[in-house]
């Protein structure tokens, strides 16, 4: 199984003021965001299937989506941040969790159509059954 590179993007802003005051801006302005990564993925093979596990703590089952084409599983998950209500104001946010894509190239010999996947303590578990190669088939011919 292939997975699609990742290259996270930049802001060049973001960078000349950690190089000025040598830390995230965000942490002179009192809002200190964590950064934001993908999720860890661990790839199992098994002799009839392939079981992807990733690690998506936070996330309800709702938020999250898996969509197939093109031989190409794409697992998202989109959360809208919730504003901070009038006269609060976060000292240290660390609780933000943001949408994310993972994109995963599919062999060719899988069944598709029984992709399986289940959410359950954090984790989602994604069963990918390989199809069933075809054999050659066999038969005696009598000599008339």
């Amino acid at each position: 199984m292939t997975i699609t590179k990742y290259r996270p993007a930049s802001s060049p802003f973001n960078e000349m003021m950690n190089e000025f005051f040598g830390r995230d801006i965000g942490q002179v302005l009192g809002s200190d965001d964590a950064r934001r990564t993908m999720p860890a993925v661990n790839i199992l093979e098994r002799g009839h299937e392939f079981e992807l596990s990733l690690n998506v703590p936070g996330y309800s089952k709702e938020e999250l989506k898996l969509d197939v084409k093109d031989d190409v599983l794409m697992i998202s998950a989109d959360r809208k941040v919730e504003e901070s209500k009038e006269g609060e104001r976060y000292t240290r946010r660390e609780f933000m969790q943001s949408s994310f894509t993972r994109s995963f190239r599919l062999p060719e010999a899988i069944n598709a159509d029984g992709i399986q996947a289940e959410y359950r303590n954090g984790l989602l578990h994604v069963r990918i059954p390989k199809a069933e190669v075809a054999k050659p088939k066999q038969r005696s011919i009598s000599i008339g």
